[in-house]
């Protein structure tokens, strides 16, 4: 087989892996296939192919991987090439998974539940009065006020945000969902977007992953910060008129989940937050916002109902207490203990 790694990757589309996971395992497979390439670094002294490649070369380039990235980091990529084999082998193009016996007795393991980095309130406001950029300082506050995921932030549409300003209404349809009648100052933050699929007049390329939708509260710094944005943001390409655009090379285009990380990245490293190597434990990401809202939120409220409510994963009856009772208990819990990032 000529390229087995495009083979595999053509496949996982096919099966519906997103475009962000493809990615991820062709950064791994490409790295390992090249290691197997350079005949000066592999035990057997010879360039190899994947398929050529034995036991002894995977233990080789896991070797490799040491010293380099976290503990948690290696086992995961090794599990990308192990699940690789495991694939082309089942397929019939493979004989064997020279992985498997690698992964068995690797001593890194994959930390599903990391303990990430410790940052308070007072580091993160420091870090935001770092980001200068309209639109970047209102896509990370916009992450860290509300606990929604990337994907979710990228769908939003102009229709999702109920602000109350006489400036804005005059220029921009907001708040159009009959679900924010009532609710001012509020994000309407959906369940039913998906990759592929048309959704509100647009085929999106990210998927909401809340069971089920949710409205949050709009607190004064987050409503500053979208307005601020707004007043520069350029004309949509696309009649669904997403909240967040484009400014730079996809002009008015939806701001894509790789634009937000790409932001989110630059600014924690410039802060020391975000390494090469690094897992989930030292680096600073879209996801690790979720993570800070959970927990600050939480313990500030003691509330984790409302806070389950807020990111949108809890079972439908918790769902519909809060929803039945949005305008009292969540906005009133939420707007006294929300924490001041400005």
């Amino acid at each position: 087989m000529t390229d087995a790694v495009s083979y595999y990757l053509e496949d996982q589309e096919y099966h519906g892996k997103s475009e962000r996971t493809r990615e991820a395992y062709e950064r791994v497979l490409r790295r390992f296939e090249a290691f197997l390439d350079d005949e000066g670094r592999g035990p057997s002294g010879q360039a190899l192919t994947p398929e050529e490649a034995g036991r002894r070369e995977c233990m080789a380039w896991v070797h490799s991987l040491r010293g380099k990235h976290a503990p948690s980091t290696v086992a995961s990529y090794a599990s990308y090439v192990h699940r690789f084999y495991a694939y082309m082998t089942q397929v019939g193009e493979f004989d064997a998974n020279p992985m498997a016996l690698v992964v068995e007795e690797m001593d890194e393991s994959i930390d599903k539940d990391p303990t990430r980095r410790e940052i308070s309130v007072p580091e993160m406001r420091t870090f935001v009065a770092s980001i200068s950029h309209p639109l970047e300082r209102a896509v990370v506050v916009t992450l860290l006020k509300t606990g929604v995921r990337v994907g979710e932030l990228c769908n939003l549409d102009l229709r999702d945000l109920a602000l109350s300003d006489p400036e804005l209404a005059s220029e921009f349809d907001l708040g159009g969902r009959v679900q924010l009648d009532g609710r001012p100052e509020s994000l309407y933050v959906a369940a039913e977007p998906a990759r592929g699929h048309t959704y509100n007049g647009e085929e999106r390329s990210a998927s909401n992953k809340r069971k089920r939708a949710t409205v949050i509260p709009v607190d004064d710094e987050l409503a500053g910060v979208l307005k601020s944005w707004l007043a520069i943001r350029p004309d949509a390409r696309s009649s669904a008129e997403p909240l967040f655009i484009s400014t730079s090379g996809d002009w008015g285009v939806r701001l894509s989940t790789q634009a937000v990380r790409n932001v989110v990245e630059r600014h924690a490293r410039d802060h020391g937050w975000y390494l090469d190597g690094g897992g989930a434990a030292e680096n600073v990401t879209p996801h690790y916002f979720r993570h800070f809202f959970t927990t600050h939120l939480r313990d500030r409220t003691g509330d984790r109902g409302i806070v389950k409510y807020l990111r949108g994963d809890v079972a439908s009856d918790i769902i519909d207490t809060y929803t039945h009772n949005w305008g009292g208990q969540v906005r009133s819990v939420y707007e006294s203990n929300v924490y001041r990032l400005l």
